[in-house]
């Protein structure tokens, strides 16, 4: 893969490869993300399979696009990730004992992580480096995990449904009698609250919402296609029909 990549983009190449660069790429690396969650999510194990080689290609593709610009390659990028799991893995690669559960593994990590940042002379903050660009409710749950690794967390899932009733109490407050703007941060401060509760019962909420997503799709197109097979349309129903339909898709689906 490693040499048709660079083939593409040596001389006598491919233009189209030849243009590309690594901001053009971003969104070829997106899609081709979410292509593998979607087959994960399918459990299509040979979709899989096609979609874990297009996206190992854009991360070839990028190291090459570096490399071309003399910043590094595939092997510096191979090594760097391998340095840092045998580092970050001492109770597998070394000596350490006592790191027996997935959480002491996370808690181990970060103490690592951080003391590598402080020996070249780093001094980021937690919550450095969560990338901006993440979808919202996955990024809101790695917020989260990272300052309850060091203890800024609710005891239990039921503190997160008290603190989730409050914030629904405010939206509606919101919704009612303040602006837009108020009601959207309120709204924001509920769908965090929900990322957490979803993090405390070991739900990933960012594929919990996708899953709801694909049932919905799933429901609507058979109420349309319910209306179609009864000679209707679904733009002359009432709500009322829709809804009456929609119970019908939904037993059907039991």
């Amino acid at each position: 893969l490693v040499e048709i990549t660079a083939r593409l983009r040596g001389p006598g190449g491919c233009p189209w490869d030849h243009a590309q660069t690594i901001e053009s790429l971003r969104g070829f690396v997106l899609e081709e993300t979410y292509e593998v969650l979607e087959a994960i999510d399918r459990r299509d194990h040979e979709g899989l399979k096609g979609e874990i080689g297009d996206l190992l290609f854009e991360g070839v593709f990028v190291a090459q696009i570096e490399n071309d610009e003399g910043h590094f390659n595939v092997t510096d990028a191979l090594e760097h990730i391998s340095a840092k799991l045998i580092r970050r893995h001492p109770h597998i690669f070394g000596e350490a004992t006592g790191v027996t559960t997935p959480g002491a593994v996370v808690e181990q990590w970060e103490q690592i992580k951080a003391r590598e940042q402080e020996g070249k002379g780093e001094k980021k903050a937690l919550l450095a480096g969560v990338p901006k660009a993440m979808p919202s409710l996955a990024r809101a749950n790695e917020i989260s995990t990272r300052v309850a690794a060091v203890g800024f967390e609710w005891a239990h899932a039921t503190d997160v449904l008290l603190k989730i009733e409050e914030e629904v109490a405010e939206l509606r407050a919101a919704a009612l009698h303040e602006t837009p703007e108020r009601a959207e941060e309120e709204m924001g401060d509920l769908l965090f609250s929900i990322s957490n509760l979803a993090r405390k019962m070991g739900i990933e909420a960012e594929s919990a919402l996708r899953k709801a997503n694909d049932k919905f799709t799933k429901r609507f197109t058979a109420l349309k296609e319910i209306f179609e097979q009864r000679g209707r349309s679904i733009h002359d129903a009432t709500l009322e029909e829709m809804e009456a339909v929609w119970h019908e898709v939904k037993g059907m689906a039991k």
